[in-house]
């Protein structure tokens, strides 16, 4: 009668508990694979023989060591422009009011809102057209073009959060415009930035369907793992797998703790 009083006064806990617990089940999985000996290329059985072997050498796997040092590329490249290029048109849209400013906001979603097949045949076509080779440089564009939706509509949402207050005061003492940006208005809007970097770089990487159509023969790490697929995925590819996950986590971890004592000494 205890445990299920104290069920039905944390109910809502419990619920959560069991949702993030459905949530993490493949990442248990994905590690379980990666500490286990398959039997063969073509199984994803757990069998009884564990081993370090495959976290010892995780680029033991011919070809996955240079799409991943590809997909890394490509997604630092495509987050760092996407993230300036974002944050400014959200500055431009939260601050000013100039014509067109509520269609600009409208085609912003778009990107957002349109299937992923669909953009990735528009933008080939596209690169055929203007006969610009695909490779490198053609799935850099896609995937700006893609994340700089996302990162417009996470900095905007922090942009509308902040008091403008701060800023008039900042200048009410003497502050120049750059002066305030820098001191006040930055500091305030960079977590709104920086989730839209991290958003930025697990969307570019994690991308398969808009790279497939323009890599040409650029093989990225998702084109690696579907193309493997075939003919057996190899444990490696699940230690890498679990170490972005476990960075991942790290920097939230992080990120969290330092809002908390931040928050706790101001």
């Amino acid at each position: 009668m205890r445990f299920w009083r104290w069920v039905a006064d944390h109910w809502v806990a419990v619920v959560g508990l069991l949702v993030l617990a459905y949530l993490f089940l493949p990442i248990v999985v994905v590690f379980l694979l990666s500490i286990n000996r398959a039997e063969n290329r073509l199984s994803y059985d757990l069998s009884p023989d564990w081993t370090l072997e495959y976290w010892l050498n995780p680029f033991g796997a011919a070809g996955i060591g240079a799409a991943l040092r590809v997909s890394v590329g490509i997604a630092l490249v495509a987050t760092l422009v996407a993230t300036v290029l974002g944050t400014l048109m959200a500055f431009a849209l939260a601050r000013h009011r100039f014509r067109g400013r509520s269609t600009t906001n409208v085609l912003i979603f778009l990107p957002m809102a349109t299937p992923e097949v669909v953009m990735g045949s528009s933008l080939l076509a596209l690169f055929v057209t203007l006969r610009v080779p695909l490779g490198f440089w053609t799935v850099v564009v896609a995937h700006i073009l893609f994340c700089l939706s996302f990162v417009v509509v996470t900095v905007k949402a922090r942009l509308a959060g902040l008091d403008p207050r701060l800023q008039e005061a900042a200048m009410d003492l003497y502050a120049s415009e750059w002066q305030t940006f820098r001191r006040v208005t930055l500091p305030l809007v960079l977590p709104g930035v920086a989730a839209a970097a991290m958003l930025s770089l697990s969307l570019s990487f994690d991308d398969f369907i808009v790279t497939n159509f323009n890599s040409g023969t650029t093989v990225t790490f998702p084109m690696y793992v579907w193309g493997a697929a075939q003919r057996g995925i190899p444990r490696q590819v699940n230690v890498i797998g679990t170490a972005v996950f476990v960075l991942a986590f790290v920097l939230v971890v992080i990120v969290q703790l330092r809002a908390r004592r931040k928050a706790r000494y101001a």
